[in-house]
């Protein structure tokens, strides 16, 4: 488990929120610059808030979220398919927020290779004991504070796909699966960082996956000399 820096933890004024991410996507795309888009957003009421307090707050998390990733990712998000939105929105998460690629790595992942994809509440409480030793901003939280955090992460697993079923009797929480990855996806993600793989469950290729171009010039140079006449 990773010490590196403290732990974002503001996650919690917003959820994963695919569509309203979209959104903000959409306007950085055509305005090209973050600020612009930051006023865009707020100025229209693009998330369609109550107040401005809660624009303010869901705009910025969403925003510092989509900040991290790639132009091309960007556009995804802003104009893929729905399970490219949710890859693309979960994917922002996290590049931004430490825990959650901890979680995926450290106690999903291990739950499907050890065959047992029943996530229990003993797993969590065990993640939380060694977050809390090397991140004590984590056990600074007052209760209700903490668990906000904890409900908040299990809601984004499964808004993200990575958690199926409702929370059930014996300490279930529900069955850890590997979410929907487009292959326009995962050419994404295996261009940014291949160690984002684990944060959807899977391994990277051990080749680079190639585009059509390179196919064709890697066919090209295959290819036999023609002889002449």
């Amino acid at each position: 488990m990773s010490s590196a820096s403290r732990y974002c933890l503001s996650f919690t004024s917003a959820g994963l929120r695919p569509e309203l991410a979209a959104v903000v996507a959409g306007i950085h795309v055509q305005e090209g610059d973050w600020s612009r888009t930051r006023a865009a957003v707020l100025d229209r009421n693009a998330l369609q808030t109550r107040s401005l307090s809660t624009g303010k707050r869901l705009e910025s998390e969403l925003r510092q979220r989509l900040q991290q990733l790639t132009p091309a990712q960007l556009a995804l998000l802003a104009n893929g398919s729905r399970d490219d939105r949710l890859a693309m929105a979960w994917l922002g998460v996290l590049k931004r927020i430490q825990i959650t690629l901890e979680l995926t790595r450290e106690v999903l992942a291990a739950k499907l290779s050890s065959q047992d994809p029943m996530l229990r509440r003993s797993d969590m409480a065990s993640f939380y004991d060694g977050c809390e030793r090397l991140h004590p901003e984590l056990g600074a939280l007052s209760l209700s504070s903490q668990q906000k955090v904890r409900s908040a992460l299990l809601k984004m697993l499964r808004d993200a796909g990575l958690l199926a079923g409702k929370a059930g009797k014996g300490g279930s929480l529900g069955t850890v699966q590997r979410p929907s990855l487009s292959l326009q996806a995962q050419q994404l993600v295996l261009e940014d960082d291949p160690a984002l793989f684990c944060g959807f469950l899977l391994t990277p290729p051990r080749y680079p996956a190639t585009t059509p171009a390179s196919s064709k010039a890697a066919n090209s140079k295959a290819a036999p000399a023609r002889r002449s006449a």
